[in-house]
């Protein structure tokens, strides 16, 4: 993770997340961005709700310049963890 006042213009944006069954949403958190907490019903909901965050918690956290226009290189990462049941045909 970053520390407070280093620029992250520099490092690209590494965001988890994971299918909620119970809750039926993806979750999504980041070492990278201190706070970041999201969940959408899709992963496009989820990209468009952490395009908003992220820029948002970064300057609350002070890992932004107050200089103008920046780009912030987002990997959104999904971890999709399911059981199969199957049937042996030998047994």
């Amino acid at each position: 993770m970053k520390q407070s006042g280093e620029n992250m213009q520099s490092k690209d944006i590494e965001v988890e997340a994971f299918w909620d069954e119970e809750a039926l949403v993806w979750v999504a958190s980041s070492n990278d961005v201190p706070g970041l907490i999201a969940e959408a019903d899709t992963m496009e909901h989820l990209m468009q709700k952490l395009k908003i965050l992220i820029p948002e918690l970064l300057e609350a956290n002070g890992l932004l310049k107050d200089s103008g226009s920046v780009e912030i290189p987002i990997h959104l990462l999904g971890k999709w963890q399911e059981v199969i049941k199957t049937h042996s045909k030998n047994g």
